[in-house]
């Protein structure tokens, strides 16, 4: 590896982060480091496991692993609990045990539904993070959540559960269709508002390069960069009791936009695009940034082919009234994450909804 192991230290589990190019061809000897030497059951969807999985499967068995693979359809819509009963079947049928590891191949989605799964099954088995995307690097397979989704919105039914290990080999994102790896960019620039100015800036220095272009130790430090952040913020508040809601900038209203629209209609980084686009607007009618802030934070989506306009036909009561069954919401008061400049965030919880629904109105107003 070219660099140190990013490190979680948290009292769900400690366990490190490896971020590098060509970092799969490596996981048999830290499985065994870690002392998972139970079955391994993989968890992947119907577009990467026929990419992926075969030659993981086969190094995987010659170093003596009894190996299982299962496939989910890709997409938002196999977070739901009839996917995780189905995996549950195939677990429990195939003899599953404690000492046990999910082996979680793929992006968010799947991150998310093999770790509740891993969460659940026998009271909890280890879990293995093999995120696949950017998005999933940077953001989704650190930290511990996992979950699926309620028709009333996303995300709603979940668990903590802290991996054994997340390991992310940068490879994997040659074969990312364009459009996932553009709503990638979306955590990233998100981290680097929240808390890091210098990325802020790489970012804007490198902004529209090719994905050809950014490869290698330079693609694999960046995605270090940004996955500091989350971690950072993770040690620091495991829980989601004050830090870490600063990392949900972008997806209260992102998480509304993204179930009014249908899963799977927008990526989810496209959707927290949308968001954090917005919610710096209710930052800045609230004085807490400057008109120049929600400006060159939309040049930076843009440069990254990322949307910033609401999509047609959404209801904004319907918007409201899902933002209000968001987990953030406390005595029936938004907690919105928002910005104070580049490389600044903070909670609020006294966003009017009069202001709210300004904000959204004008920005239906000015859709094409």
């Amino acid at each position: 590896m070219h660099d140190a192991p990013l490190r979680v230290t948290t009292p769900g589990g400690a366990y490190d982060v490896i971020i590098a190019h060509g970092a799969l061809d490596c996981l048999p000897d830290h499985l065994n480091r870690i002392g998972l030497r139970g079955a391994l059951w993989i968890i992947s969807d119907d577009q990467v496991f026929p990419q992926y999985a075969p030659p993981l499967i086969e190094r995987l068995r010659a170093a003596g692993y009894d190996v299982q693979g299962s496939t989910v359809p890709s997409g938002e819509t196999s977070k739901d609990l009839a996917m995780v009963a189905r995996l549950y079947d195939w677990l429990i049928g195939g003899g599953v045990e404690r000492r046990d590891a999910v082996l979680a191949l793929g992006g968010g989605v799947v991150g998310d539904l093999a770790g509740f799964v891993a969460a659940t099954v026998l009271r909890g088995i280890a879990l293995v993070h093999l995120p696949t995307t950017l998005l999933a690097m940077v953001d989704s397979a650190i930290g511990g959540k996992t979950g699926v989704n309620h028709p009333l919105g996303k995300n709603l039914i979940g668990a903590f559960h802290q991996p054994r290990l997340t390991l992310a080999d940068t490879a994997t994102l040659r074969t990312l269709p364009p459009r996932e790896l553009r709503a990638g960019w979306a955590e990233v620039i998100k981290h680097a508002v929240i808390r890091d100015a210098d990325l802020f800036v790489r970012l804007e220095t490198i902004a529209g390069a090719e994905p050809d272009s950014l490869q290698g130790d330079a693609l694999a430090a960046i995605i270090r960069q940004a996955a500091r952040v989350k971690i950072d913020i993770v040690n620091a508040d495991e829980r989601e009791t004050g830090e870490r809601m600063l990392l949900n900038y972008g997806h209260t209203l992102g998480h509304a936009i993204e179930a009014a629209s249908g899963y799977g209609d927008l990526l989810h980084g496209e959707a927290v695009a949308i968001g954090m686009h917005l919610e710096a607007q209710i930052a800045c009618r609230m004085g807490m940034v400057e008109p120049d802030f929600v400006e060159r934070q939309e040049r930076l989506l843009h440069a990254w082919g990322l949307p910033t306009a609401l999509p047609p036909a959404l209801d904004i009561d319907d918007l409201l009234e899902r933002t209000l069954r968001d987990k953030k919401v406390r005595a029936g008061k938004v907690r919105w994450a928002l910005p104070l400049g580049i490389g600044s965030a903070t909670v609020r919880d006294d966003a009017p909804e009069t202001l709210v629904r300004a904000v959204l109105e004008e920005a239906y107003a000015r859709s094409p």
